[in-house]
């Protein structure tokens, strides 16, 4: 590496995923592609949704209820075209993956499955700084069970003066909680330090202690390459607005494994949609579930939602995750040393220096002015987003970010600050 345009071209020019980025909508900033580094917050958008949104349109025009059974994509089954994709990305089953409701409804849904508090074993281990989401979803879920979060919610925070956790910390503290811990409920990755945890370790350790594993991987899915099967994690759920490209608002999903999916008497909250279908019409009381992830299904498929996220799958199923996870490391490996290179600016990459425990995104902390220097870069055509109390979060997502578009960054602050 070194820090000469010609190296980025050179890159770019070498580079098979490089004719991707034609397959997306980029903001214009001067009548020029914007520098876009936000896909950790929301994913541009791909040419392909339009298309897949008009088809279902279509069939509403053209054949209205007769979607549900008729029509290029029947709704019935609308979800299932997203599962085998999914199950790719996150080393699953097709029968243990769906696509339903939000994140944090999800979330909600698998801790109600899952979190089955006693007088003895009643406690949650969390990450402290956890996204806001996960915070409130768990401090709720604890007082609908009539206990007090701070009785019941540990919380695992970094060691005095550092920024991230220490796996061997995490794991320590689950061993400590012994068979007083009901439920480990962590974020894949840290949406403030991009940290990315050790889910099978921390699994493994959750089950030896008896302890249901459950992750938040929001910042993961689309990003980094998972074996959730075989890790043998619990539950999982994701949104599918930021590295999978669907939009705001998109549909979300969730993982639950075989061991309790094809289980149909795990507990559960039931709606219309996860019963059988060859059940569910005949409007009778009882719930039968599907013996899979699908069985935690509420309502009918959001059929335009899902429709922009299997536009972006067709765009995964051709790359592969793993092809993505390549260059995903060499353009931050990239963008880490560029940033090295800067003497007029003082700032700390608070995300961990190990590759394998980050994805796409560095974490730049701002002891002062880190407001004012993220507003001077938005004003300069490079989209990043600014977290208190002092984090610019930077991540090139390697479907449609270049190695020009991380030394044109470089540029723009050395030249600029």
């Amino acid at each position: 590496m070194n820090t000469h345009i010609n190296f980025a071209i050179e890159a770019d020019k070498n580079d098979p995923l490089a004719k991707y980025k034609e397959q997306f909508y980029f903001p214009q900033h001067n009548g020029k592609n914007a520098i876009y580094f936000c896909g950790n917050s929301l994913g541009l958008q791909p040419k392909k949704v339009a298309a897949s949104i008009q088809t279902e349109l279509d069939t509403w025009k053209e054949i209205a209820v007769g979607g549900y059974f008729g029509g290029k994509n029947p709704w019935l089954y609308y979800p299932d075209q997203c599962k085998p994709a999914l199950a790719k990305m996150i080393g699953s089953k097709d029968s243990e993956v769906t696509v339903m409701n939000a994140l944090t409804v999800n979330l909600h849904l698998m801790m109600l499955s899952f979190y089955k508090p006693s007088p003895s074993r009643f406690k949650i281990i969390m990450e402290a700084g956890a996204f806001p989401s996960d915070q409130y979803a768990i401090e709720t879920l604890v007082k609908h069970f009539g206990l007090n979060p701070i009785d019941t919610i540990i919380e695992i925070a970094p060691k005095e003066g550092q920024k991230i956790l220490h796996t061997e910390d995490i794991l320590n503290t689950i061993e400590n909680a012994g068979t007083s811990l009901a439920m480990v409920m962590f974020g894949g990755i840290n949406y403030y330090t991009g940290q990315f945890f050790d889910i099978e370790q921390i699994t493994r350790k959750a089950h030896a202690v008896g302890a249901i594993a459950g992750f938040d991987l929001a910042h993961v899915t689309g990003n980094i390459p998972l074996q959730l099967h075989d890790w043998k994690v619990d539950f999982a759920v994701w949104c599918s607005y930021k590295y999978l490209n669907a939009g705001p608002g998109a549909v979300g999903g969730a993982f639950i494994h075989e061991k309790h999916a094809s289980n149909i008497d795990t507990p559960r909250l039931a709606g219309w949609w996860g019963n059988e279908e060859k059940e569910r019409f005949k409007m009778e009381k009882g719930f039968i579930p599907k013996a899979s992830a699908s069985g935690w299904n509420l309502s009918t498929s959001q059929v335009f939602n899902t429709a922009a996220l299997n536009a972006s799958l067709t765009i995964f199923n051709e790359v592969g995750i793993e092809a993505l996870r390549k260059k995903s490391l060499l353009l931050t490996a990239y963008l880490e040393y560029l940033l090295s290179q800067l003497t007029n600016i003082s700032f700390e990459i608070i995300t961990p220096i190990n590759p394998s425990e980050r994805g796409a995104q560095l974490s730049l902390y701002f002891n002062k002015d880190g407001k004012a220097i993220h507003t001077k870069l938005i004003e300069s055509g490079v989209i990043v987003d600014f977290r208190e109390p002092g984090v610019i979060r930077v991540a090139p997502a390697p479907l449609y970010c270049s190695f020009e578009d991380v030394y044109r960054f470089y540029e723009i602050i050395k030249d600029n600050f």
